[in-house]
């Protein structure tokens, strides 16, 4: 039996991005939607940071009228019947994040904060991380949410498509020096996952400036719409039966089974530096933290996701069951440091566990030597051990705020009550 048929239109706007100047942008935006026939179902794909720009120095400000955008945004959807993904500045608390938002006639449909911060733009200096792209569920299609650099880590996009997605959306300021990767980069991912790729691109004047050539692609690989270097709107009308029929020849799309790593993670402290001398060689950024991690809770787990987030490998140094005594009392640790050790490396947000006995890890983070170094939010950044030394090299000592209501204190003091 042949696969459903299923219709839908896919297109982008692409257009020059100006720094700063919400209104200008916007007239952008109206301006390419005016150029398109669009017709219902459909999904337009907007480039990154479209109504701003990376404006650093008011981002605040601009994210702050990222609602309004969003008003705008759904009024469009509503009116024509289309679903609207593209990367906006989002303020929360204290952070900002680079964030697609995928919007409907209904307002918001699906989040994701871009999770691979692009360094040498100064990103992840302003924006902070968020979780891997996940699948959003709409009614023409399950979607994958790429932001810009994400597009170089398949692993990303693999993920997605396993648990559903069909179509891969990417919303960039891809420069015009690489745009033959993008290109490239485009095409691949929708080869591996057998997907459809519906990607918007910024697009500038000079080599450095985003480069353009948006496009949609299906899953074989044919490039169904591309643009130039200019400005340009297109919609193109896709089958998406065409993904289960490429996927009945043979698929790919079967979601890997996890390596058993956990054992490995577990490393020396003479050992530390070899594991870590292909990130540094790499420019990967080496996180840092350290703690007991007696009874794991979700309140660790969390808050080393958060960690992990702030760069490439995640060395985490283990309290041994010695120092855990002297700063516990005798009763703890309730778990002896191997097996705290292995559980913690099953995570998959910790690369290494190193077990140190001293009562501070001063000398482990002098071994280790981490571009970020992180602790709790009950730690004030200047009482960080070893936050001066990492500083001194031009290292980053940030505070993570801690989830509240989860301790190993209060688990123990609970399992205390309620013994008869």
């Amino acid at each position: 039996m042949s696969p459903e048929s299923r219709k839908i239109n896919c297109g982008f706007i692409q257009f020059a991005v100006v720094p700063g100047d919400i209104e200008a942008n916007l007239s952008s935006f109206v301006r390419g939607l005016d150029s398109l026939v669009v017709s219902s179902p459909g999904l337009l794909v907007l480039p990154e940071m479209w109504s701003c720009g990376f404006d650093y120095s008011r981002m605040d400000a601009h994210g702050g009228r990222t609602p309004e955008i969003i008003a705008i945004l759904t009024k469009t959807a509503r009116l024509l019947g289309v679903f609207l993904a593209g990367s906006l500045p989002e303020v929360d608390g204290a952070r900002i994040y680079n964030t697609m938002f995928l919007v409907g006639p209904d307002g918001i449909m699906g989040r994701h904060r871009k999770s691979r911060l692009f360094a040498p733009m100064g990103e992840d200096r302003f924006f902070a991380p968020g979780p891997l792209p996940g699948r959003w569920k709409t009614p023409v299609a399950g979607i994958a949410p790429l932001v810009c650099f994400e597009l170089r880590f398949p692993e990303l996009a693999r993920g997605a498509v396993a648990s559903g997605a069909e179509i891969i959306v990417v919303s960039a300021q891809w420069p015009g020096a690489r745009i033959g990767q993008w290109r490239l980069l485009l095409k691949a991912r929708a080869l591996e996952n057998q997907a459809f790729v519906v990607a918007a691109n910024a697009c500038g004047r000079i080599s450095d400036e985003p480069g353009g050539y948006s496009g949609v692609i299906a899953p074989d690989g044919t490039v169904l719409s591309e643009a130039g270097a200019g400005e340009e709107a297109a919609m193109v009308t896709v089958d998406m039966g065409l993904t289960d029929t490429v996927r009945q020849r043979f698929s790919t799309v079967a979601s890997p089974a996890p390596a058993d790593r956990a054992a490995t993670k577990v490393v020396s402290r003479e050992e530390i530096s070899e594991h870590l001398a292909p990130y540094r060689k790499n420019g990967q950024k080496v996180v840092f933290t350290n703690g007991c991690f007696d009874i794991l809770h979700p309140g660790h787990v969390i808050y080393l996701e958060e960690a992990r987030r702030l760069g490439d490998c995640l060395v985490l140094g283990l309290n041994s069951d010695a120092s855990v005594r002297r700063l516990k009392g005798e009763e703890r640790p309730v778990n002896n440091e191997s097996g705290r050790a292995r559980v913690i490396a099953a995570l998959a947000c910790v690369d290494f566990v190193v077990i140190f006995g001293e009562d501070t890890p001063i000398e482990l983070i002098r071994m280790v030597r981490p571009d970020i170094l992180v602790k709790g939010g009950d730690w004030p950044v200047e009482k960080i051990v070893g936050g001066p030394g990492v500083e001194a090299y031009g290292g980053r000592v940030l505070s993570i705020p801690l989830v509240a209501g989860h301790s190993t204190t209060g688990i123990i003091d609970g399992i205390k009550i309620s013994a008869p």
